[in-house]
């Protein structure tokens, strides 16, 4: 199913007013208003088999390569791992730059929290998972050194729920940048220390970032080869964002208005924040006594329309999904899976090598 807003009948927005209650008004040739809240419009869990219900941990994948997503990762056991340093900051940079880079994703936005990361972007070539694996693998072998980090690093494979109206898509930019804000620890969405695309929505300018290239140091026969991050290993990576696909959106006006109300917002709810200082003393080590933790939802719409189509056409995904994957185990490796699925791998066994070709 098509998710292009703009052949569904959905206007086009033109421009957005952020009240103090997180209120979108859209204004359209039709004079459309939308009332829009943080989250998705409804948030039912889907099982494995597709169907509605108790949260399952893997939920199968069904990327579509001009759908837009919400990529989210959190830390091993909520860890802050990620905490805001100099060093880590570059990183990560370097790590992200590289990733967006060799993969061709287009990023629209990202947050670095202390203890998870939010990417809202798309994979034009049907890369996303691939994108992800080298992101988040070369981010924990390189960041588990730099903070004396052993073994697992992430809490579980990331999250990708598609957004599927424009609304949808600038409330989960708002949602993106508001997190230094609505979780209590700064006033001002400008002050997070780590890393965030605000600065580079607001300018249009790339970000240097240096990329520790570690093969050329495997190879160094030199004394110099055990220091991971020495400048001799460096290498320049520039990270670009990729403008928000919204025809006729002023991206610095709408920035503005979203970030007053965000900020308002939170002095409205917090009398006392952390503040930057409070957030550089944390030790990349400290597990809250409690994680933050919400159930996925299965995409973010603003329209019940598109959430209903969207539930439907993944609830017949999974079933074809499920029917092939049985036929697969059992070895017929000639089952044919829905499109945009990701075939179960199964080890050939003897007699079943000719099937390949």
């Amino acid at each position: 199913m098509t998710r292009d807003v703009s052949q569904s009948g959905v206007p086009k927005v033109v421009s957005i007013t952020f009240g103090t209650e997180g209120l979108i008004r859209t204004r359209c040739p039709d004079e459309v208003s939308i009332t829009f809240r943080t989250g998705s419009l409804a948030r039912p869990v889907l099982r494995g088999d597709g169907s509605t219900g108790d949260l399952m941990g893997r939920p199968l994948r069904m990327f579509e390569p001009r759908g837009i997503y919400l990529a989210t990762v959190r830390c091993f056991q909520g860890r802050s791992l990620l905490r805001p340093s100099t060093e880590t900051n570059a990183v990560l940079g370097g790590v992200l730059a590289r990733s967006v880079r060799l993969s061709g994703v287009e990023l629209f936005a990202f947050h670095v929290a202390s203890n998870h990361i939010h990417l809202l972007l798309r994979a034009p070539h049907g890369n996303l998972p691939s994108f992800m694996q080298h992101f988040l693998t070369n981010a924990s072998k390189k960041l588990g050194p730099l903070i004396d980090w052993r073994g697992t690093f992430w809490e579980r494979r990331y999250s990708a729920e598609p957004v599927l109206d424009d609304t949808a898509l600038l409330g989960r930019v708002r949602y993106v940048l508001s997190h230094p804000v609505k979780d209590g620890l700064l006033r001002t969405c400008a002050e997070w220390p780590g890393l965030s695309s605000l600065a580079q929505m607001v300018d249009g300018q790339p970000r240097v970032f240096p990329w520790f290239n570690w093969t050329r140091r495997s190879a160094s026969t030199s004394a110099l080869a055990q220091a991971r991050f020495a400048d001799r290993w460096s290498e320049r990576e520039e990270l670009r964002l990729a403008p928000l696909p919204l025809a006729g959106l002023q991206v610095k006006r709408f920035l503005r208005s979203a970030i007053r109300a965000i900020e308002a917002e939170g002095i409205r709810n917090f009398c006392r924040v952390l503040g930057r200082a409070g957030i550089l003393r944390q030790h990349p080590h400290h597990r809250p006594a409690r994680a933050a933790r919400s159930p996925r939802p299965p995409c973010h719409t603003s329209l019940r329309q598109l959430l209903e189509a969207f539930l439907e056409e993944y609830r017949a995904f999974a079933d074809a999904f499920r029917k092939a994957s049985a036929r697969w185990k059992a070895g017929d490796l000639l089952a044919r899976f829905p499109e945009r699925a990701f075939r179960p791998f199964l080890w050939p066994v003897s007699g079943q090598l000719s099937a390949l070709g």
